[in-house]
């Protein structure tokens, strides 16, 4: 079963993410509050997806996202944020997240994109 880790300072969207994968059989998922809790869940959980945002306490999205692909540079992580200008969208692109997501998305939006990076 593939696990799921879902990184966002807001607990609404945690909860909301959480409960749109789980429409879809998807319901092994982990939370993370911030990017330095999502970095220490990758090294204990081992995720076989990441969703996270970008702007959170602690360590931003970006900045958790290199420090993930330094402890395995095949994870793969998706960016969900509302944050999502061209600059910021090839940033995270460029630094390895294997999709970007714009908040606010729809749930079947979510559920393609997700399907797409499990198999």
């Amino acid at each position: 079963m593939n696990k799921i880790l879902i990184a966002d300072d807001a607990s609404f969207m945690r909860l909301m993410i959480t409960q749109i994968l789980a429409r879809k059989d998807l319901r092994n998922t982990i939370e993370a509050e911030d990017g330095r809790q999502a970095v220490e869940r990758f090294k204990s959980d081992h995720p076989d997806l990441t969703l996270m945002d970008i702007t959170m306490p602690e360590l931003n999205g970006l900045d958790a996202l290199k420090e993930i692909l330094e402890i395995n540079p095949l994870a793969k992580v998706i960016i969900c944020s509302a944050v999502a200008n061209e600059s910021m969208v090839v940033e995270a692109l460029k630094l390895g997240a294997v999709d970007f997501l714009a908040k606010p998305f729809r749930p079947d939006e979510l559920i393609r994109t997700v399907q797409k990076h499990l198999t």
